[in-house]
This record gives structure tokens, sequence and C-alpha cells, in this order.
């Protein structure tokens, strides 16, 4: 079974940002990573443009599973999305 596109928004420096790192990481499957923080200038306006559009608290991590987005380090969750 192919694993869904998974794309992360979070900041450098969120220990839930961490965890949610880890955990993609552990689960071994490809991820796109943003961290929203580290860009500058109309890239970083862009990026919380399209992170309010499917998130309009724009919290972090938010993470993109597929046609699923999860809101926060949730193991449980993210697992389920990614089909494990």
């Amino acid at each position: 079974m192919k694993t869904p596109d998974v794309k992360l928004y979070a900041l450098s420096t969120c220990s839930h940002c961490k965890s949610t790192k880890k955990l993609l990481d552990e689960c071994t499957v490809e991820y796109q990573v943003v961290d929203v923080d580290l860009l500058e200038g109309e890239e970083r306006k862009a990026i919380l443009e399209d992170v309010k559009k499917i998130n309009p608290r724009c919290s972090f991590p938010t993470v993109i599973i597929g046609e699923k987005m999860i809101v926060g380090y949730k193991e449980k969750e993210i697992k389920e999305a990614l089909g494990l």
C-alpha cells in the first residue's frame, strides 16, 4: 500500500513539532517539513496564509496526511492516517 503524501508545518523550537518529526521518522515515511519560523519575508507570509486556509487557528504542528489534517502531536491519529 502506498503511503499518502505527508506535509508537516512546524516551528523549529516547538517540542510538539519535534515529537511529530521524531514520530514520522520512526514510522519511516517520507514527508516534507516546513519550519515556518525559519522562513522570512514574503515566503513566510505566503506559507502562513496556506496554513490558515487549512488550520484557521494557525497552530503548530499542522500535519497533512493525504486528505486528512491533524493539528498537534496526536500519535494515534497520525499513525491511523498513515495506515499503521
